[in-house]
């Protein structure tokens, strides 16, 4: 399978990859910039990041990498329209908005050659998006790690939306992970993927080592569906925390940085998710796709990326023998 470009706006990927934006300092501009410079698309994750930290990401991402600046800003963010603002002024490229809908965001940006991806799970957000003046829509299924808007498998739910949207790009996202899940969707009409789960396995990542070695020992029987204090159930590792929500136990220790608009309490999910990130594989939140139990190493993002390709182009080089052999068969006979 030949890989083609991916246009979001005026703005061209040279490979249809997107590393998905990571909340709490998960994908800053190490990631994201590293990503970018294999040619896909780098996204840094704004969610409970100061506003001037995210302008200082988006500056820092820009020194090191020629590529495409991208950044992904939850509409539930209390300072979404001020992120939205200064992350204009910082020269980001494109911005990714999902967990809510804002129609302001598209007259925002207008004029600015910034380019606007609407994160939905449904056709009815993914055509409002499109009305709306999105320049493209990523399709989440049910598959993805963190929190889940939908119960629709993405393999039902992105041929729904493709078939509705005519104007923009569609990207497939939730559960891909390796160049197979890739060339999949590539032929159901994805204009290009959005990984998640995978990145967080990367050198770049920010996330600490013994983080990462909780997400490479993952199986798939400890993956689960747990609660969040955003009302979306979410997916994450079993681990002492998500047994405390099964159990009604989890401790509240106040709000640490009031991220969120819709907050109900149930726990500080800025503070689970630093606990993480910094090694409490136990106490904190370990967001995580449904099949990254599937992923084998921690890889710097370049060679992860260059992974992925291969593994696309095997299944190229594969139905090519396959036709092959089989006109050998046919002349012998």
């Amino acid at each position: 399978m030949d890989l083609k470009e991916l246009k979001i706006g005026k703005h061209v990927a040279e490979l249809p990859i997107i590393q998905g934006g990571m909340s709490i300092r998960t994908s800053l501009a190490p990631l994201a910039s590293a990503v970018s410079n294999a040619g896909g698309i780098g996204v840094i994750g704004c969610s409970a990041v100061p506003t001037a930290e995210v302008v200082q990401e988006i500056k820092k991402c820009r020194s090191m990498t020629s590529g495409i600046v991208a950044v992904n800003i939850m509409y539930m963010n209390t300072k979404f329209s001020e992120l939205i603002r200064e992350s204009i002024k910082a020269g980001v490229d494109i911005i990714f908005t999902g967990a809510g809908f804002s129609k302001e965001i598209y007259k925002t940006v207008k004029g600015t050659g910034v380019a606007v991806a609407s994160v939905v799970s449904s056709v009815k957000a993914g055509k409002l998006a499109e009305k709306l003046g999105a320049d493209a829509i990523v399709v989440e299924g049910s598959e993805k790690g963190g929190h889940v808007c939908t119960d629709v498998p993405l393999d039902i739910l992105f041929p729904e939306v493709r078939a509705a949207i005519n104007s923009i790009p569609v990207i497939a996202a939730g559960g891909i992970i390796d160049g197979y899940d890739i060339a999949k969707y590539l032929k159901m009409g994805a204009a290009g993927v959005q990984l998640g789960s995978r990145f967080l396995c990367s050198d770049e990542c920010s996330a600490s080592l013994r983080t990462k070695l909780a997400y490479l020992n993952a199986t798939k029987e400890n993956i689960i569906m747990t609660k969040s204090p955003l009302g979306f159930p979410a997916r994450a590792i079993k681990n002492r925390l998500t047994e405390q929500l099964q159990e009604g136990k989890a401790a509240f220790h106040g709000c640490k940085f009031n991220c969120i608009n819709r907050c109900n309490k149930l726990y500080c999910i800025y503070d689970r998710i630093e606990l993480a990130m910094n090694g409490d594989v136990e106490n904190g939140l370990l967001f995580f796709g449904a099949n990254a139990w599937k992923i084998q190493e921690v890889l710097p993002a370049a060679k992860i990326i260059e992974q992925l390709v291969q593994e696309i182009s095997s299944i190229k080089e594969n139905q090519e023998a396959a036709k092959e052999w089989f006109k050998e068969l046919v002349y012998q006979k």
